[in-house]
């Protein structure tokens, strides 16, 4: 038997046609890198390879072009699955927006605009292994896999991959390129030189997460209990500070506890 609390409520009509434009989650869906940045920079963040199970923009469920795509069991032989791979690694290589495992280790999509926020929440690294391979990455700016692993002294593969984990959610390390020939790869580098500006610019924590929890709303029209945490890796009681500090202002307004709604949404309306 399902528990009360994990059936999700059912969102009106009007909030689910409004995601579905805003998400691309109908018509002809994503299908260049263009397309993709164009995407990722109208809904602020998205994840990668997500599907209709989880809240949040997803760019393959904008490839898919359908509120209810799912990811298959057999994702290599997928189109739709292979083609948002193939973009996420033309997006990593071109550069334009940010890209790396955040809040609770899921491959995320960030706009420019929204690095200085996520940036702020940002715990710093503590593991002696992500601090060394921190101090190879800032000698030598970008490095394979391997050879940072051998670099670093960090040879045990688990302990490697906790530590790039634990740099990337501290938005410090970036993955920059991803090569397959001879064998596959992924390049790291730092933020810094990626996205000078934006990492190093200065946001208080409550600024954040009023602003994340602006661009989500913006585009979700509507938020319900646990959905923000779940679409951005916060807490639930940030979701709820940075809600709140939109219903302050103006911009949403409470239906109930943990339930918000754009003030300004007129659901006979079709958002632009």
């Amino acid at each position: 038997m399902i528990h009360p609390r994990h059936v999700r409520p059912r969102l009106p009509d009007e909030i689910e046609e409004f995601r579905d434009l805003h998400w691309r989650r109908e018509g002809a869906g994503v299908q260049t890198a263009v397309h993709a940045e164009r995407f990722i920079e109208s809904v602020g963040f998205a994840s990668c390879l997500t599907d209709s199970r989880r809240p949040g923009a997803s760019l393959y469920v904008a490839v898919c072009g359908r509120r209810d795509a799912i990811m298959p069991r057999n994702v290599q032989k997928d189109p739709e699955s292979s083609l948002t791979w193939t973009l996420k690694d033309e997006l990593v290589r071109r550069g334009k927006v940010y890209y790396g495992k955040l809040g609770r280790q899921k491959a995320t999509f960030l706009s420019p605009r929204m690095v200085p926020y996520f940036k702020a929440l940002c715990d710093k690294p503590r593991s002696k292994a992500a601090l060394a391979v921190l101090r190879v990455l800032r000698r030598e700016w970008e490095m394979g896999t391997s050879d940072l692993r051998e670099e670093s002294g960090v040879t045990d593969r688990k302990a490697f991959t906790l530590a790039l984990d634990e740099l990337q959610a501290s938005m410090i390390v970036l993955p920059s390129d991803v090569i397959y020939e001879p064998k596959f790869t992924y390049l790291w580098g730092l933020a810094m030189e990626r996205f000078p500006e934006q990492v190093s610019k200065r946001i208080s924590r409550l600024t954040a997460l009023r602003e994340i929890a602006r661009c989500f709303l913006s585009t979700a029209g509507m938020t319900i209990p646990g959905e923000l945490a779940r679409a951005t890796g916060l807490s639930r009681p940030d979701a709820g500070l940075g809600n709140r500090a939109l219903v302050k202002e103006g911009f949403a307004v409470m239906l109930s506890p943990g339930t918000y709604r754009l003030a300004n949404l007129n659901p006979k309306d079709r958002p632009h």
